[in-house]
């Protein structure tokens, strides 16, 4: 059976952790995620022409990921944050700008991987800068009507605006989010009253099949304008956050292209993102038991 093409597209960059760097940035840990879960994940982005790049397309290549649409850009270096993680695991980000993936071009060997995409993940943080937020939208408006379009909002520092979160939220078919960014988006908006009216409102304001709202050690709650569902999360030993809220959409995705109720999918991506706790970096290998589920299908 051939693999459903899963694309992240955005931020690829090195995480420079208290232990050292590992690879990162949102739609890469997606991707990542979702090529360990039956998918075949694809990063759309950009790197410096320098050692960091070749270090991050050389890592990607040995972990089986195509890297056609990873460009390599002169003018610009690799991606770098900074991360401080707390006592408790929870990191803090401090993101360089003028970026080579605040830069990503429109490939002009696009048409097939887009053509082919099944699910197509972005985010806020890549759009910060006109070229990126340019590429993104012309890849989202090219995509087939049934790929599933997903806007993992991911807001970091002040790197977004009103309009750009506007204009995605009108072109995605889920929203994920966390606890931080819902009342954000809220304001925004203009919306008051309480989280279900908050929800109920992006709902139906933007047409949005389906909403993920992470809370962090508490839980996590999906929602449709049908269901809901709600799982607290596991007791694990955490590592580090970093990138459990990536795997969890990575999960989500797979599993809805598989047409997996709401319960089951939500539990999957429950289980994804707690073990990717327990771990350090936000790309760890995934254990068989968990990915197994995934490739029975």
């Amino acid at each position: 059976m051939n693999k459903s093409i899963v694309v992240g597209a955005g931020e690829l960059l090195w995480d420079m952790l208290p232990g050292g760097k590992e690879l990162g940035g949102a739609p890469a840990n997606f991707a990542w995620h979702a090529s360990q879960l039956g998918g075949q994940g694809i990063v759309y982005s950009g790197v410096g022409k320098d050692q960091l790049g070749n270090e991050i397309i050389d890592l990607l290549s040995k972990r089986g990921m195509d890297t056609r649409f990873i460009s390599q850009l002169e003018e610009y270096p690799t991606g770098r944050v900074d991360v401080q993680v707390d006592s408790s695991g929870v990191p803090e980000y401090t993101i360089e700008t003028n970026v080579a993936w605040d830069k990503i071009p429109l490939c002009n060997q696009r048409s097939e991987l887009v053509n082919q995409a099944s699910a197509f993940c972005f985010g806020a943080l890549a759009q910060r800068d006109s070229v990126s937020f340019h590429t993104i939208q012309c890849l989202l408006d090219e995509l087939p009507v049934n790929c599933l379009k997903i806007f993992d909002i991911n807001l970091r520092q002040t790197f977004y605006s009103k309009d750009v979160i506007e204009l995605s939220l009108q072109k995605c078919d889920i929203l994920k989010l966390n606890e931080d960014e819902l009342p954000v988006v809220a304001k925004l908006f203009g919306i008051e009253g309480d989280e279900t009216h908050i929800l109920d409102r992006l709902l139906n304001d933007f047409r949005i099949e389906m909403i993920a709202l992470t809370k962090g050690g508490a839980g996590s709650l999906i929602r449709t304008n049908a269901e809901r569902s709600w799982l607290e999360s596991p007791k694990v030993t955490i590592a580090d956050t970093v990138g459990a809220g990536d795997s969890f959409t990575a999960a989500l995705a797979m599993g809805i292209l598989m047409k997996w109720p709401v319960n089951r999918v939500h539990q999957l991506a429950v289980d994804v993102s707690a073990y990717v706790c327990t771990q350090k970096g936000a790309m760890p290998l995934l254990p068989e038991d968990i990915a197994k589920v995934f490739a029975q299908e």
